[in-house]
């Protein structure tokens, strides 16, 4: 008695609340999505997965949309489309988040509370209203389109491949990759500043009195120590851009097509709930795989402190 009284008070309640959080609103709407995945419609209600008849209780699981997602080529080039802009767009974040951040946390201590609100200050406005606003931005006679043809940087993005012609901008992989990089830069940014703020500076010291350049020290010492915060950034950005469905629409255009759009079309166009069910289990397992790799780089860097 004394125990789980101990458990309802103390650690026990603590830890359990969270896992209750998850089985709630994350374990239990899955399988229910995962029901739907492998149950036969009938107009607008399902079959029933168990049933009992003349004392034979039967399990009827259709798998036939997951076959059907490997065989067709438009749901396996939607992933590997997700992918790869969800990829990039973590890369050019990194990239220009990283920088930011290590500036962030070198600032003066007076001066990082009014960088760190200028990093948080998009979210003063509407996601949508940003997006919307990029619309405007790289559409014909905008100011950030005229810029971009003024200075003939569409003529390398049309070598690139990111355009389809010059001085078309929005529609295309660089619209889209341009919209998800500013939305999640903060999301990045956040992580490697609150990383870099807790480095001991005197390591930087040892290293130039060893001779190390501040290059080689940055290399050497700066972004090993900071792995956790990149690690983190990127997970934080790579994973909501995969399933993303607001910026490829509004940004994007038939080549950019993602599997948040193919989601949308099969739930509310198509009205096939069964295979947007499916779409949506493998888009989490491949969203589990990246949550998995980043637990076990955690729990390995928690083992290494001890």
């Amino acid at each position: 008695m004394a125990t789980l009284k101990q458990f309802f008070t103390g650690r026990g309640l603590v830890v359990a609340l969270p896992f209750a959080f998850l089985l709630i609103f994350f374990l239990l709407p899955f399988f229910i999505v995962a029901k739907i995945s492998v149950s036969q419609m009938e107009t607008v209600t399902f079959k029933d997965l168990i049933t009992l008849s003349e004392g034979v209780l039967q399990l009827t699981l259709n798998l036939g949309n997951y076959v059907f997602i490997t065989q067709d080529a438009l749901y396996f080039s939607t992933y590997i489309a997700s992918l790869q802009y969800a990829f990039a767009t973590t890369v050019l974040c990194l990239l220009i988040g990283y920088p930011f951040a290590y500036f962030m946390a070198r600032a003066k201590p007076s001066v990082q509370p009014a960088l760190l609100m200028l990093v948080m200050l998009p979210f003063w406005t509407s996601f949508l209203l940003r997006v919307y606003a990029w619309r405007g931005l790289l559409s014909e006679n905008g100011w950030a389109a005229d810029l971009i043809v003024g200075s003939g940087l569409d003529q390398v993005l049309l070598a690139l491949g990111l355009i389809s012609a010059p001085g078309k901008l929005m529609h295309t992989p660089f619209s889209l990759v341009l919209g998800m990089t500013y939305t999640y830069l903060p999301f990045m940014i956040l992580p490697l500043y609150s990383n870099l703020a807790k480095m001991d500076l005197r390591l930087l010291e040892a290293a130039a009195d060893l001779g190390a350049t501040p290059w080689v020290a940055f290399w050497k010492v700066t972004v090993p120590l900071s792995k956790a915060g990149i690690i983190a950034g990127s997970m934080l950005v790579f994973i909501p851009c995969i399933g993303e469905f607001v910026i490829p629409e509004l940004l994007g255009g038939p080549e950019t097509l993602m599997i948040g759009r193919v989601l949308w079309d099969e739930f509310f166009s198509n009205n096939d709930w069964p295979m947007a069910s499916t779409v949506a289990v493998i888009m989490v397992l491949l969203i589990i795989v990246p949550l998995a790799i980043f637990n076990k780089y955690q729990a390995q860097a928690q083992e290494q402190r001890r």
